[in-house]
């Protein structure tokens, strides 16, 4: 695992402290959609997420290097949902007004510091509640990304992050299924079956 993660530079002074942030974040008005993907209107993320959650457009990121490896991250003590929970390298939604590249180029930079390339594989809608504190229901679309650049990790979003091969994730994920989020648990089957060889090794999009 990695360690002496920074902030990413600027983002204090954009988005205030800690805890503004995190109000902040809260109230970001996300895209309500119905089970075709079609846009019904807004809502703030809060209650998109309270109870058992309100259809809302998202996405994944797996990102891949040279290596044929993953990035994970591990989530921050302060999600509300899932914290500390193993996931796929970006998670987030676009906000009102954002098309999905906007949304994308934005979290990799605000989460991770760095640049990649993105390519639509597929969507689906899941539904997950975090105990009480409330739940996920989104229509996820999930991406593939390439980039070898170096991962600057904003510790505000997120604890941990690590490079990992196909092999080590299936066997960790057999071992230890609890560590992960419900939709990196979803997902990650049918990305590993679009683009990966039985090798393991990254054949990209095609």
């Amino acid at each position: 695992m990695q360690s002496g993660l920074k902030p990413l530079k600027g983002l204090r002074a954009v988005a205030g402290d800690p805890v503004n942030r995190a109000e902040y974040g809260e109230k970001e008005q996300l895209i309500l959609v119905d089970g075709k993907d079609r846009e019904i209107g807004f809502d703030s993320k809060k209650n998109c997420h309270d109870s058992s959650g309100i259809l809302h457009r998202a996405f994944s990121l797996f990102v891949f290097n040279s290596n044929n490896q993953l990035l994970l991250q591990q989530r921050s003590a302060q999600k509300r949902l899932w914290p500390l929970y193993w996931s796929n390298s970006c998670c987030s939604h676009p906000r009102r007004g954002e098309t999905m590249t906007q949304a994308i180029g934005r979290r990799v930079q605000e989460e991770l510091g760095m640049g990649c390339s993105s390519s639509y594989l597929y969507k689906f809608e899941y539904h997950a509640s975090f105990g009480t504190e409330g739940s996920e229901h989104e229509l996820c679309w999930v991406f593939a990304g390439q980039s070898d650049e170096p991962v600057k990790a904003n510790n505000e979003e997120l604890n941990d992050w690590r490079w990992v091969t196909a092999e080590e994730l299936d066997e960790e994920l057999e071992a230890h299924p609890d560590r992960f989020t419900p939709w990196f648990k979803l997902e990650w089957p049918r990305v590993r079956e679009i683009l990966l060889d039985i090798d393991g090794r990254y054949r990209g999009v095609a």
